[in-house]
C-alpha cells in the first residue's frame, strides 16, 4: 500500500480471516512508514480492531469499520432523516422474507407430509436466512460500504502533521457488519477515556453529494458543541457538509454508544424519500469519490488544528 485509495485496489474484499489478515499488514507497513504505532486489539467474536495512536491519551478518535458485508439480493436502504419511511422499508423486508421462508417450510411440510417437518424447517431456514445475511458471501463491490470510511481515515492520518499526533487515535473497527461488535469490544476496553473524547465515524462517504454529521445526543444538548461542529464546514461546490442537529436523525453504525460521537455519511436526495443512502450490500456498490474523501480530511485536519489550540473553550463559543 503507496496510498489509502490502494485499498480499493489492492484489498476490495476484507471478509475472511486471511483477507482481514493481509489487509490489516498492509495498513501495519502503512501506519509505521508514517510514524504511527501500530495496535491490534483483540474482541468479542475473534474481531480485532486496528489502532493507530494512544487511545487512552487521544482526544479525537476518527474511525471506520474495515470488515466487509455479505452480498444480498436487496439494497439496505437508509434514509436517516425520515422515520417513516426508514421504519416501512425495514417493516417490508421481514414481511417479504418472513413470508418466503414460511412458503417454503409449508411446501417442505407438504411434500413430506409431515406438519412437523414443515415447522422444523420453517425455524431452520430462519436461522439460515440470518446467518446468510450477517455472514454470507462477501459482498465483492464495497466501494462505499465501507472502503471509503477506510480510506478517509488513513488519507486523514496521512496529512496529520506529526506535532498534531499526540491526541489523535484512529480506529478500524472489525466485525461492524455483524453487530457493531468491533466496536462495542473497543468501548469495553476503554470505557473512561471515550467519556471525553470527540469519535468521528466515518461509514459510506463515498458516494453522494450531500455529507452529514450526526451528532450524539449529548452533543446535540450543548449548542457550544454543535456551532463548533458547523464551524468548520467548508464550502464544497455542488457538495455539502452539514451538521444534523434538529428534527428526526438515526444513522446506524458504530458511534453509537460514544458518547461525543460523530456519525458521517454520504447522502443522496430524492423528492419523495429525502435523503437517502442506497446501493449498498449490492453489487451496485461501485462508487468512491476522491472529492468526498478529500473534503472531510480537509475538515477532520481543520477540527484536530483547532482542538489542539490552548484557548479552545466550546462553553464560549
Amino acid at each position: 500500500m503507496d496510498k489509502p485509495m490502494d485499498v480499493l485496489r489492492d484489498f476490495p474484499v476484507r471478509k475472511s480471516k486471511k483477507q482481514k489478515e493481509q489487509f490489516r499488514a498492509a495498513v501495519r507497513s502503512y501506519a509505521e512508514s508514517l510514524g504511527y504505532t501500530y495496535q491490534e486489539e483483540p474482541g468479542s467474536f475473534s474481531s480485532r480492531n486496528v489502532v493507530l495512536g494512544d487511545p487512552e491519551q487521544a482526544e479525537i478518535l476518527i474511525t471506520a469499520h474495515y470488515d466487509t458485508c455479505a452480498h444480498l439480493p436487496f439494497p439496505n436502504l437508509i434514509t436517516p432523516c425520515n422515520l417513516l419511511l426508514f421504519l416501512l422499508y425495514q417493516l417490508l423486508l421481514v414481511v417479504v422474507l418472513l413470508a418466503v421462508v414460511f412458503g417454503v417450510s409449508i411446501g417442505l411440510g407438504i411434500l413430506l407430509q409431515s406438519p412437523m417437518a414443515g415447522i422444523a424447517g420453517y425455524y431452520l431456514l430462519l436461522i439460515a436466512l440470518v446467518w446468510f445475511m450477517l455472514c454470507g458471501p462477501a459482498n465483492r463491490n464495497n466501494a462505499n460500504d465501507n472502503t471509503s470510511g477506510v480510506v478517509t481515515v488513513l488519507e486523514t492520518a496521512a496529512g496529520l502533521p506529526p506535532d498534531l499526533r499526540d491526541k489523535v487515535c484512529f480506529v478500524l473497527f472489525d466485525l461492524e457488519e455483524a453487530g457493531l461488535v468491533g466496536s462495542s469490544s473497543y468501548r469495553k476496553r476503554h470505557r473512561k477515556a471515550i467519556g471525553r473524547q470527540w469519535m468521528f465515524n466515518l461509514d459510506c462517504v463515498g458516494d453522494g453529494d450531500e455529507i452529514l454529521l450526526f451528532p450524539s445526543k449529548a452533543i446535540k444538548k450543548n449548542g457550544a458543541m454543535t456551532d463548533w461542529l458547523r464551524a468548520f464546514c467548508p464550502p464544497a461546490g455542488k457538495k455539502t457538509l452539514t451538521v444534523r442537529d434538529r428534527g428526526f436523525a438515526f444513522y446506524p453504525s458504530d458511534q453509537a454508544g460514544f458518547p461525543l460521537g460523530v456519525g458521517v455519511a454520504a447522502l443522496h436526495r430524492s423528492s419523495w424519500a429525502g435523503l437517502y443512502l442506497g446501493r449498498i450490500h449490492t453489487n451496485r456498490d461501485t462508487v468512491l469519490e476522491e472529492a468526498n474523501v478529500r473534503l472531510l480530511r480537509d475538515y477532520l485536519l481543520r477540527i484536530i488544528e483547532n482542538t489542539h489550540r490552548k484557548d479552545t473553550n466550546y462553553d464560549t463559543l
